[in-house]
């Protein structure tokens, strides 16, 4: 898996946490760089480790499956940016996800592990490809990171049809890399 993927990955992955972070900078009053950044730590931590546990899950079983390893990666990947999709374009015009009241460690928490599930998934899928766990995690926490903290700074400006989009990109282009990955297994390989 080259930079350029990796890097795709993360964006697509973050853009779950960018998406309540813009919520959360429309919603949460006075909310400026001190939230932005204590929310962006939240998610990059989140994000940075859930992709090692999920590697770790998957490279536990992946000599039993090496033969399908590429339908795994992709069934994974299609099943998590399908669900994004879905939640793009299931949601109606005016609705929106309801953003956090607060920002208290445990409401963090809380949506650092909910916007992460994700990242545990590809990390599984991970265990199945020729890539390096360590620089993929870090550079999906640092991007994590960096749209939670852009998205929480926006928010006021953005609204809800960004963060529909958003999710909407991000599904896509994971779907895009799984059958990617699929095609170069099946046709080339």
């Amino acid at each position: 898996m080259c930079v350029v993927e990796v890097f795709l990955i993360a964006v697509s992955l973050a853009l779950d946490a960018f998406a309540v972070s813009v919520s959360s900078g429309i919603a949460i009053p006075g909310f400026g760089w001190k939230q932005a950044v204590k929310m962006g730590v939240w998610f990059g931590a989140f994000q940075f480790a859930m992709p090692l546990a999920g590697w770790l899950l998957g490279s536990s079983v992946s000599g039993y499956i090496q033969a399908v390893d590429h339908w795994v990666a992709f069934g994974l990947l299609a099943l998590i940016g399908g669900k994004m999709v879905w939640g793009a374009l299931g949601r109606g015009a005016g609705e929106e996800d309801e953003a956090p009241a607060d920002l208290s460690p445990r409401r963090l928490c809380l949506l650092a592990i909910a916007t992460s599930i994700d990242a545990l998934a590809v990390g599984v899928s991970m265990a199945f490809m020729k890539v390096d766990v360590w620089f993929s995690a870090l550079v999906i926490g640092v991007v994590a990171f960096v749209l939670s903290v852009v998205g929480g700074l926006a928010g006021r400006r953005l609204g809800a049809l960004f963060q529909r989009r958003a999710e909407l990109v991000g599904g896509l282009v994971l779907i895009g890399i799984g059958v990617k990955i699929l095609v170069e297994h099946t046709l080339g390989g």
